[in-house]
């Protein structure tokens, strides 16, 4: 199985840095493969426009969708995203990691689904959820946050973290076709202690090795 690592955090020193490092522990530990898409440090491009482009449908009106399903076409897309796509293809499996800003992810990963996983490339019409093009395949998230569990609850501020991340879950992943585990999170990770710090990564460990069985 080969896996492509969706990193979106700004800081290698990070909590959420060790995490992406322990999940190619466990990738390689279990027998297979990673690549990692560094999206802040390959300075990836989240903003979509005319540029991601070599081919036009419209000169005058700018359709994205339109624009999109024509560089799949007659391969038009930029050399950045033809980049991102093969690492796509060549993926069985997928796990973002990012910190939660906002109730969602940053916006350079969200700018990366929208400019990557283009119309005609990582769907089309009647080529979604059960009948994605990316059925059979498999997606996970591990994502750090500042807020407590409880803060996460049914009675807590933020309400359930299920509910917060639904739309990544649901709208993304599961949008694609992919079998998606239950997000991983890493609560308040920059002030929870050394020992639960360990355990984060033990029980980290052990999804990646669930999602590569």
């Amino acid at each position: 199985m080969h896996v492509l690592v969706l990193y979106a955090h700004p800081e290698p020193k990070s909590f959420n840095a060790a995490l992406k490092e322990a999940s190619l522990e466990a990738i390689a530990a279990a027998g297979h493969t990673a690549e990692v898409s560094d999206l802040y440090a390959e300075g990836f491009d989240p903003v979509a426009g005319r540029h991601d482009f070599s081919t036009i449908a419209d000169p005058d009106f700018f359709h994205y969708q339109n624009e999109q399903a024509l560089a799949a076409k007659e391969n038009g897309f930029s050399e950045e995203l033809k980049r991102e796509q093969a690492r796509v293809d060549r993926a069985d499996a997928f796990i973002l990691h990012f910190p939660l800003w906002w109730g969602g992810p940053p916006a350079i990963l969200k700018g990366w689904f929208d400019r990557v996983m283009a119309f005609g490339f990582a769907y089309r019409d009647g080529t979604r959820f059960d009948t994605g093009l990316y059925k059979g395949k498999r997606g996970l998230m591990c994502v750090t946050t500042g807020g407590t569990t409880e803060r996460f609850s049914e009675a807590g501020v933020y309400g359930p973290i299920e509910k917060v991340l639904w739309p990544t879950n649901r709208l993304m992943l599961e949008y694609m076709g992919l079998e998606v585990q239950p997000p991983f999170v890493a609560y308040a990770a920059p002030r929870v202690d050394a020992a639960q710090r360990l355990r984060y990564f033990s029980d980290w460990k052990s999804a990646v090795g669930k999602l590569v069985a």
